[in-house]
């Protein structure tokens, strides 16, 4: 099958590319079966053999993702563009994974915070409780001394 796509060519970090007719298990820098443009990304610079363009296309070339969406630009193609960098959507199922381990993230997390709460509780009732007892005690204290004055 054939296919039209890109091939890089320039210098590095100054890439320009040449629109290429070739079979489509090869390396986009083998041979090619035919030369049909050029595109330079830097200057927006397109130069397409549009006659060409259309004669593979008729022969049944299929362009490329990025290609298909530069002849519609170019008014080779009509039609809607295609979505170059689109990841794929995900299944039900991996969706569903992801909420459940989402849910047990903030399980753990929750049970972490009540686990780091719970000893300070334990050590706040048992300083609540010393001054409770004191206060009895210092009661206790005055009902002793009352007697012993009145026995003079």
């Amino acid at each position: 099958m054939l296919r039209i796509r890109f091939r890089r060519v320039g210098k590095r970090k100054q890439p320009t590319y040449r629109l290429v007719v070739s079979e489509r298990g090869r390396t986009p820098i083998a041979k090619a079966t035919d030369d049909i443009g050029f595109y330079n990304p830097h200057t927006k610079q397109v130069g397409i053999d549009k006659d060409k363009a259309q004669h593979w296309l008729s022969v049944g070339a299929q362009p490329s993702k990025t290609v298909h969406n530069l002849f519609i630009k170019e008014g080779i193609l009509t039609g809607k563009k295609i979505a170059v960098h689109s990841q794929p959507k995900k299944s039900e199922e991996e969706l569903a994974k992801e909420a459940e381990a989402a849910k047990a993230a903030e399980a753990a997390k929750a049970a972490k915070a009540a686990e780091a709460a719970a000893p300070a509780e334990v050590e706040k009732p048992a300083e609540e409780a010393a001054p409770a007892e004191a206060p009895a005690a210092e009661a206790e204290k005055p009902a002793e001394e009352t007697p012993a004055p009145a026995a003079e």
